[in-house]
């Protein structure tokens, strides 16, 4: 009833009450431009329809309004609009790729299609002129083509073919506007027509693949083909080309009886091919009695039937068009020509009757307006990967930098940008404002390093470039005094605070390649006993380094300390955890999907907690300001994996139920911001071009907890089975066998009885459960427990509880557990193939490798190790002393 009921416009006039989800999507920057933009609404309305990553979105553009249409996990790839702009269809590829069909005047889905080409999804849509029935190609090695009759509920396609790999990669598909059961798509190279008709026995759906065209077939050069369409007033059909041509292909009469086309041979010829120009042609369409082209060079042209030429629309700042979308009604006739645009028009010809939208190569969108030639901007945005943002630390402000040399200030409450600039022939990599806001730090591809004034993105000092790779990361200590930077090649550069001539500028003070692999994160800090800034960067190399600024000397960056933090784990992340005690710690995150403390002095591990564990590991996190004047302790944490968003409850203790994520950029989430007040987050994808706000609502994330039950219960639905499985009551079992094991077995003395067990049975107790720790591992859970209280009490916890026990181990266990694939690759690595190609290691390597490489064991502990796997007791009988 809400589709039925629904008018033109509707969707922004109505009051959307505030959304339940903890993360809702709030608006979008950035678009793909390699896809179609279209217009939706009439006459000198600016609504219109494009694709940001997953998402489809409808921007009203004068009322500075969006609303967007989320259900794709994929990336969009294409997409399409019935000619009334009432229905649309979008697709995408990937696992478990869905088409959708959506009312444009509700926003609400009214047909979602699931597996139609579970390989790789669809790289083609196309929509009939009644709107009844959509073509779709799928985007394999092998594609498939099928149809489907989208108001009827049934999954299969009315009629589906498989196409030969000869034909070439199909990636565009339209339906004859006279005849549904007609339609035509092409690759670079081919053009394929379809015929579908109903018998008894079922639909048939016929291709015909058209005549490969070559240097003799007319005499002159075709090239690469386009978009095809068919003739408005014949059987012709039409398909422009890179050289500038159109070629015409004889095609089948629309008219025909049913008993024709089943009898008829369904094949196509080329006719002929008509040279329209020397500009490669990128679009072609079809509007009323009109054929239009848009080429390479920006130009609209319009023909007649005879392909004569009428009128031609030119801006030389168009560029290369993507795609040409006309409006509804017929605005008044063609004026003359505004400032910076050409036209060649015969006035002894009808002139053109729509307005049009169209959108070009370079992600800028144009309304040109036919009465007088206007090509007014819409949109622009960036045409190459975006990568860097940073919010303004006291304003609604928002940089974003994109590897085009486009850097933007946007102000993300009246979603309107501020400034811009471009850095010819340089990309911007990562940006930071300083804490005051006044600058902007901006680290490009080529090494170089701008410092720029946040209001008028001008330059404060000249560019340093002392880095030899792309810098990756850029930060300001809390009082400006130095800001430091990493960069591809692992090394970090600090640059300090100086007074010339009479003006406080930065210079570059000192270098170090203190990593020698990847850096992660770079983070300024303040030292506990004074106001001096610290200086951590983290790598992949699983090193956490602590720089000494105070005794660093001009080109002598000075190590503090140097810190291996993980044995097995990569490390991804890192943060200052919020002061929840006396004791400080710093937050990191590894590839394992473990949250880690370490006490900001001694770098000790004292807590391993399980992250949320949302198809990969914690990329970024960041601590969301506080909002909170009454419990100042309510803390959260804002997070990317690698193509989701999400907020966590602070403090972290391993409940699941405590985050949420979203999916934001599915080919890859590149960055996060959080806005000063905390209210909102922003993400961009990278190579998707796009920037999500996204508006965060605590409360839903504080409501969802209690759902996952309370005390124990969280940690409980982690085992397998429950509290009622087989699981906890093995777990319990051996628990209290530890008990007895501690007391002595063989003992005649009376038992104490207790709930607690030695920290020194943890081990024991882990690996009876299937969970096999190293010894690093281990001292990292006896030191969790044994220095728990140490802060508070000054004493060493001895003891453990059966509920502690349940927490160290679901927090401290493999995430995923240890599976049978992990073991076999492990062997793989280690082993080497026999003359059968099977994966074997002699028995003497494996004892070798057990001895003296990693944690190695003694001979006395490996003997006791193989003989207690054996069932064997060392010296009893049946055993090997030799082994």
């Amino acid at each position: 009833s809400l589709v039925w009921e629904a008018v033109p416009g509707m969707l922004f006039q109505e009051n959307r009450q505030t959304s339940l989800h903890p993360l809702s999507l709030s608006w979008v920057l950035g678009y793909n431009s390699g896809l179609a933009v279209h217009s939706l609404m009439d006459g000198e309305d600016r609504v219109l329809l494009y694709v940001s990553s997953h998402t489809v979105v409808i921007h009203d553009v004068l009322g500075n309004r969006q609303y967007h249409l989320q259900g794709h996990i994929n990336t969009i790839s294409c997409l399409c609009v019935s000619e009334d702009r009432r229905w649309v269809a979008s697709a995408d590829r990937g696992p478990d790729a869905l088409i959708i069909i959506w009312d444009s005047f509700s926003g609400i889905p009214v047909r979602t299609i699931f597996g139609s080409h579970p390989e790789d999804g669809v790289s083609a849509i196309a929509i009939s002129q009644d709107a009844k029935y959509l073509a779709t190609i799928s985007a394999g090695t092998v594609q498939r083509v099928c149809v489907w009759k989208w108001t009827l509920p049934a999954e299969k396609p009315v009629c589906s073919t498989e196409l030969r790999p000869g034909f070439g990669y199909q990636d565009y598909v339209t339906f004859n506007p006279q005849n549904p059961s007609e339609f035509v798509s092409n690759s670079k190279t081919q053009v394929i027509f379809y015929l579908w008709v109903s018998r008894d026995v079922g639909t048939l759906l016929k291709g015909c693949k058209a005549s490969l065209l070559s240097l003799q077939t007319f005499r002159t050069v075709v090239g690469h083909f386009s978009q095809s369409v068919f003739h408005f007033n014949n059987t012709e059909a039409l398909t422009g080309t890179s050289a500038g041509k159109l070629v015409v292909w004889d095609g089948i009469d629309p008219h025909a009886c049913p008993q024709e086309l089943r009898d008829k041979q369904h094949s196509v010829k080329a006719t002929k091919v008509v040279s329209l120009q020397k500009d490669s042609i990128t679009v072609l369409t079809v509007l009323e009695s009109f054929i239009v082209t848009g080429d390479v060079k920006g130009q609209i042209k319009f023909y007649n039937g005879m392909l004569q030429l009428l009128i031609c629309y030119s801006h030389s700042k168009v560029g290369s068009i993507r795609s040409i979308s006309f409006c509804k009604p017929p605005p008044a006739p063609i004026g003359a020509s505004s400032a910076g645009s050409t036209s060649c028009t015969d006035c002894s010809q009808p002139s053109a009757t729509r307005n049009f939208i169209l959108s070009n190569a370079d992600a800028t969108v144009f309304h040109v307006a036919t009465d007088g030639i206007n090509f007014e901007k819409v949109m622009e945005e960036a045409k190459k990967a975006v990568n860097a943002i940073a919010c303004h630390p006291r304003q609604a402000r928002l940089a974003v930098g994109s590897h085009c040399g486009l850097l933007k200030v946007w102000d993300y409450e009246q979603r309107e940008y501020l400034v811009s600039r471009i850095f010819p022939e340089a990309s911007i990599q990562c940006l930071s404002f300083d804490p005051e806001g006044y600058f902007l730090a901006a680290g490009f591809t080529d090494g170089s390093v701008h410092l720029l004034e946040a209001i008028s993105l001008q330059s404060f000092c000249k560019e340093f470039k002392f880095s030899q790779g792309p810098v990756t990361h850029v930060s300001f200590s809390h009082d400006s005094e130095y800001f430091a930077t990493a960069d591809e090649t692992y090394t970090v550069t600090v640059y300090k605070r100086a007074l010339r001539n009479g003006t406080r500028c930065w210079e570059h003070f000192a270098e170090l390649r203190s990593h020698y692999k990847p850096i992660r994160s770079i983070l300024f800090g303040v030292q506990l006993d004074s106001k001096e800034p610290r200086l951590l960067s983290l790598g992949e190399d699983r090193l956490l380094i602590e720089y000494d600024l105070n005794i660093s000397s001009k080109d002598h960056l000075e190590v503090l300390h140097r810190d291996r933090i993980e044995q097995i784990a990569v490390p991804l992340c890192l943060a200052w955890y919020p002061q929840f005690s006396n004791e400080s710690f710093i937050l990191t995150a590894n590839s394992c999907y473990k949250m880690k403390l370490y006490n900001t002095t001694t770098k000790l591990c004292r807590k391993t907690l399980l992250g949320p564990t949302y198809g990969s590991p914690l990329e970024k996190i960041q601590i969301l300001p506080t909002t909170n004047t009454a419990d100042p302790q309510k803390r959260y944490l804002a997070y990317i994996t690698k193509d989701k968003v999400g907020l966590q409850i602070l403090p972290v203790d391993g409940n699941q139920h405590k985050s949420s994520a979203f999916i934001c950029h599915p080919d890859g989430v590149s960055d996060l911001a959080t806005s000063y007040d905390g209210r909102y987050i922003f993400t961009v994808g990278g190579k998707d071009c796009t920037l999500l706000k996204w508006e965060i609502n605590l409360n839903a994330l504080d409501a969802a907890v209690p759902l996952g039950g309370e005390n124990m219960t969280p940690f409980y639905n982690l085992l397998d089975g429950g509290r009622e499985g087989e699981f906890f009551r093995e777990l319990e079992d051996y628990f209290y066998y530890a008990q007895l094991h501690s007391q002595g077995i063989d003992t005649l003395e009376t038992r104490q009885v207790s709930t607690h067990i030695p920290l020194e049975e943890i081990p024991s107790v882990m690996r009876a459960m299937g969970f096999y720790p190293s010894e690093e591992e281990i001292e990292e859970m006896l030191n969790e427990v044994k220095f728990s209280k140490y802060v508070d009490t000054g004493e060493q916890v001895t003891k453990i509880n059966l509920e502690d026990f349940i927490k160290l181990y679901v927090n401290h266990r493999p995430a995923f557990g240890l599976s049978m694939n992990k073991i076999r690759r492990a062997f793989q690595v280690l082993g080497y193939d026999n003359e059968n190609g099977d994966k074997v290691i002699d028995r003497g390597d494996l004892l070798w490798l057990l001895q003296c490489r990693g944690e190695h064991m003694t001979e006395d502990e490996l003997a006791l190790c193989l003989t207690t796997l054996l069932g064997k007791r060392p010296g009893g009988e049946g055993s090997e002393p030799d082994t």
